[in-house]
């Protein structure tokens, strides 16, 4: 029964951290190196995240600075940038690549909270499924007389306040990028 439980909250937690991801590579208006986490650069033949071949900082609230460890390198990040759907057009100057951040528009800004709440919805639903799954794992252990009824009630009770603490938490993450977004 507690290989159940700890399956269950194991896969819960992973719908959590992917939605935290998500939330990580939206643009918000301010420089985030997170927003380049997918952007993959041809290192000698071989794709390799912008983090591996270069320092990447924060210069100012909207500029992010990429400074390769190898000039060469400069050509092949940018051409990567561009060819990313980041939608940011870098700057270089010969040693480093400057990502200026535009400031969002109020429309823009909607379209992201939208995007955010849908975001945390499916994660609901993929906690709710694996809730099912735990539901439907516990029933079965019932059905073969591993544990008694007493036994299932009192795990589906525990299954449920672990469901609804991962559905609390979505929603606070969700609500912290929200203003995170909504804030100017």
């Amino acid at each position: 029964m507690e290989t159940v439980f700890k399956k269950t909250e194991e896969k819960m937690n992973k719908a959590l951290d992917a939605l935290a991801n998500d939330y990580a590579a939206i643009r918000a208006g301010r420089a985030n190196p997170a927003v380049l986490d997918k952007v993959m650069v041809d290192y000698y033949g071989v794709p390799t995240p912008i983090q591996q071949v270069a320092a990447v900082s924060i210069s100012e609230a909207r500029v992010l600075v990429i400074q390769p460890w190898d000039k060469t390198m400069i050509q092949p990040i940018e051409k990567a940038i561009q060819t990313s759907d980041i939608g940011i057009n870098p700057m270089n100057d010969g040693n480093v690549i400057r990502l200026t951040f535009p400031a969002l528009t109020e429309d823009r800004r909607r379209e992201i909270a939208k995007e955010i709440k849908q975001r945390a919805e499916d994660a609901k639903v993929q906690v709710r499924n694996v809730r099912r799954d735990g539901m439907d794992d516990l029933k079965k252990l019932k059905k073969d007389s591993v544990i008694t009824e007493d036994d299932l009630k009192t795990a589906e009770e525990k299954l449920q306040k672990t469901t609804d603490k991962f559905v609390k938490e979505i929603d606070e993450v969700a609500a912290a990028k929200d203003k995170e977004i909504m804030s100017i």
